[in-house]
């Protein structure tokens, strides 16, 4: 008796464990997409336009969707990325300071980000 009830507990955990990491690995999935979007969206920040918005597909599918938006002194960046029906969003607000301060964009370039 004692043995059926351990098992039967074992089954169970061992299959909710089993659905946890499932949607662990769905989200992480989305959230690579997610940070592909990121890493696009940083080397291809507009000097002139004040927004900036792309969808990027890979093999028929889309993998993320960007936006780029001058703000006072920065930028705000959001990043959805997609895998099947999960999506994940990450939004990144950065200055003109770091941007040029990891090479992103040119300290000549400021003055178009300052006037907007």
């Amino acid at each position: 008796m004692r043995a059926s009830l351990l098992i039967v507990t074992f089954l169970f955990l061992s299959h909710t464990t089993f659905s946890q990491s499932k949607v662990e690995e769905d989200i992480e999935f989305a959230l690579v997409n997610a940070k592909k979007g990121v890493y696009w969206a940083l080397s291809n920040i507009p000097i002139k336009k004040s927004k900036l918005e792309k969808s990027l597909i890979n093999d028929d599918k889309l993998i993320a969707k960007v936006k780029v938006v001058k703000e006072l002194n920065g930028i705000r960046l959001e990043s959805t990325g997609f895998d099947q029906s999960n999506e994940v969003t990450i939004v990144l607000y950065r200055s003109n300071d770091s941007l040029v301060k990891d090479g992103f964009i040119k300290k000549n370039d400021i003055e178009y980000y300052e006037e907007e």
